[in-house]
């Protein structure tokens, strides 16, 4: 099977259900963003977290994808920092009780980098990211070496605001013959760094997943026709519509494949990892577009139903399950 590495920020994710929004309104967090914080902002978050019942996690949207397709046996490596702390040892033992190559996760004297999610009545989430060790990668620290030996590299958009880091990881990537799969992550970081995207999609990036509202920041046009646009410019799109399921183009090739059935999502954290990885994990397999997209369909429903992104041994069995009936090959 084909081997998929990430490249993202190295975050423990430290969930907390919300009963209201006051905390979002007082830390001037977006309802459903992404919004990075400095140091002064995290400790009063902090502070608010341990007065409220929480679970920690491994997260970041690139290291979601990567552990669910270590999940599903795929052969994978993570690309990151973390800090010489309790955080960061959690971190690593993580990706190493799943298999996943940690040998290009550095260590930074700086304290690891901690997304703290605060989750809506709906499901719907908030992130106060503070990047910590995560944010002090440095392209000198990339080597081709890091690269060889895999098909994919799977980049978070959240990093995409470090520009000269990700052009060294995509050169070092393509001059190491992998395909390029980019996650746009949020719709404030897609505005905020719209001309270096359109650069990133148009140069270099294979496959491009997007919800609604980063294709809409991105170019301005409701799903089917960002969905146009946005394959044109690469070799793969995929724009997700929530529960109205998914639009997909390959060339002259468009397709819609619905979401899986879930009526009352828990916790939308992490679905469009999981969507990611669900996704690639079909294409490692050769499987058509349409069988790709019903996989990540499966792991997105399956992961709104939890808090976090932490699935049972049970719940995992329930996928393998589900992706061999897909597949056609059913137990």
């Amino acid at each position: 099977m084909e081997k998929i590495i990430g490249l993202g920020n190295a975050l423990v994710d430290v969930l907390a259900r919300l009963d209201n929004d006051e905390i979002l309104e007082k830390m001037a967090l977006p309802k459903g963003s992404m919004t990075l914080i400095n140091d002064d902002k995290f400790l009063i978050i902090r502070d608010y977290l341990l007065q409220q019942n929480t679970k920690l996690s491994n997260g970041g949207s690139a290291g979601n994808a990567i552990r669910a397709l270590a999940h599903l046996e795929s052969s994978t490596g993570f690309i990151g920092k973390i800090g010489k702390d309790a955080y960061g040892d959690f971190f690593r033992k993580e990706l190493k009780k799943l298999g996943i190559e940690d040998k290009m996760l550095l260590s930074a004297d700086r304290p690891s980098g901690v997304a703290s999610t605060f989750i809506s009545d709906g499901g719907e989430r908030t992130f106060a990211t503070f990047l910590g060790a995560a944010a002090t990668l440095q392209p000198e620290e990339l080597s081709i070496e890091m690269f060889k030996g895999y098909t994919y590299l799977f980049i978070e958009g959240y990093l995409v605001q470090n520009h000269e880091l990700i052009l060294q990881a995509i050169e070092l990537a393509k001059a190491a013959g992998l395909q390029i799969c980019l996650d746009m992550a949020s719709y404030n970081i897609v505005e905020e760094n719209l001309e270096f995207f359109k650069l990133l999609v148009s140069k270099y990036v294979d496959v491009v997943f997007a919800n609604e509202h980063e294709a809409r920041s991105f170019t301005g046009l409701e799903p089917i026709e960002a969905l146009e646009t946005i394959g044109q410019m690469c070799s793969i799109a995929v724009v997700k519509v929530g529960p109205a399921g998914t639009y997909i183009r390959k060339g002259t090739e468009a397709m819609h494949v619905p979401a899986s059935d879930v009526k009352h999502p828990t916790d939308t954290t992490g679905a469009g990892d999981f969507f990611a990885a669900g996704f690639l994990y079909g294409l490692t397999c050769g499987l058509s577009l349409d069988k790709c997209a019903r996989i990540g369909s499966l792991l997105a429903g399956h992961v709104i139903q939890v808090v976090g992104t932490t699935l049972t041994p049970n719940r995992w069995e329930k996928i393998r399950k589900g992706i061999d009936l897909i597949k056609g090959n059913p137990a």
